[in-house]
């Protein structure tokens, strides 16, 4: 008589629910939480509003009438050309970043934060909506290093007021680190944690310049290295190990 082997005998391990919602790309963790305290998810047409609830893969989880599926998570990192828009859905937009990662893989992913239209550079996807938040949360002060280009010299005087930080309508903007990139002090360097609307750009328009182009170098430590504009890679296990590890 064969005897089953220990992969047979295994059954199915269960997952937290809160976990499962997390996995499905629906948000974070903690708001998974929020979602199940709420009253929110039902698992096999049953409102589940217990904490620590755990579940099977073969139990039906709804959010809103919509079945979620827990997910492999994806990471993509694209480099980002000008001229499309960071949305995942916008009737007006003629280009989209999500045209450019179509093909990436199967499951549905979203980027992470956002670039304008006309800023090329580092955009990260993916369905891990507790690292997407995580990575975009104020709290975690995330890396973003971008190359300026002025449409004239930038003065000393500016400079020096830039790295003391200027006053926007909407708060104070305060930069990291600052360098000159060149000898005819139009193209700079700039290490910055805050990511609100336009920042970068409005940060020199508040002092009378016009940037005539602006890309992103670096994103929590995620560099364009080998990446060619408008092509897009997945990150390694080592590179996924580190945005989670953003503290």
């Amino acid at each position: 008589m064969k005897r089953p082997n220990k992969k047979e005998t295994q059954k199915p391990a269960d997952i937290r629910l809160n976990r499962f919602v997390a996995n499905a790309g629906v948000c974070s963790r903690r708001e998974a939480d929020n979602l199940i305290a709420a009253g929110k998810i039902k698992v096999n047409g049953k409102v589940v509003t217990e904490m620590g609830y755990k579940v099977k893969k073969t139990d039906l989880v709804e959010y809103k009438g919509q079945k979620l599926k827990s997910e492999t998570h994806q990471y993509v990192l694209l480099n980002k050309p000008r001229g499309y828009v960071t949305t995942t859905k916008d009737p007006h937009a003629k280009k989209t970043v999500m045209e450019l990662v179509g093909k990436a893989c199967k499951e549905r992913i979203y980027p992470v934060g956002r670039l304008d239209k006309d800023t090329t550079g580092l955009l990260l996807f993916t369905n891990d909506g507790e690292t997407a938040k995580k990575l975009t949360h104020p709290s975690h002060k995330v890396k973003k290093i971008y190359q300026v280009e002025l449409d004239k010299p930038i003065t000393k005087d500016d400079f020096d007021a830039i790295l003391k930080g200027v006053m926007l309508e909407d708060g104070p903007a305060t930069v990291n680190e600052l360098a000159l990139l060149g000898d005819d002090n139009k193209v700079l360097g700039i290490e910055i944690h805050i990511g609100r609307n336009r920042i970068v750009r409005r940060i020199f328009e508040h002092l009378g310049y016009q940037v005539k182009k602006l890309d992103r170098v670096m994103f929590a430590q995620l560099t364009k290295k080998n990446l060619p504009r408008g092509k897009f890679r997945h990150l390694s296990p080592k590179e996924v190990m580190g945005i989670k590890g953003v503290k």
